[in-house]
């Protein structure tokens, strides 16, 4: 019969992470590199759409909504402001 330490040992399924590391559902932990290297966070707006938008999952229904509703909202000024600049000329 194995010891009380063996088992322990069989048993570690907790992941080696570093102690001061926050978990990785805390808000900031999606940002891209080069988005925190620029000094955006997710206490800024732009940081906290980035944020949101690298935590969307393409497996789910609802997160696929959200990226299309994110689309539309950001594409659609650009569409009419090009709709807009054709009908000037």
């Amino acid at each position: 019969m194995p010891a009380a330490g063996d088992r322990e040992d069989l048993w570690d399924d907790d992941p080696d992470l570093p102690e001061d590391a926050p978990p990785y559902w805390f808000a900031g932990q999606h940002l891209p590199e080069h988005a925190r290297a620029m000094g955006l966070t997710h206490h800024v707006p732009e940081g906290a759409i980035l944020d949101f938008a690298g935590r969307l999952d393409s497996t789910k229904p609802g997160h696929r909504i959200a990226a299309w509703v994110l689309l539309v909202m950001f594409g659609l000024p650009v569409v009419l402001a090009v709709m807009r600049l054709f009908y000037a000329f």
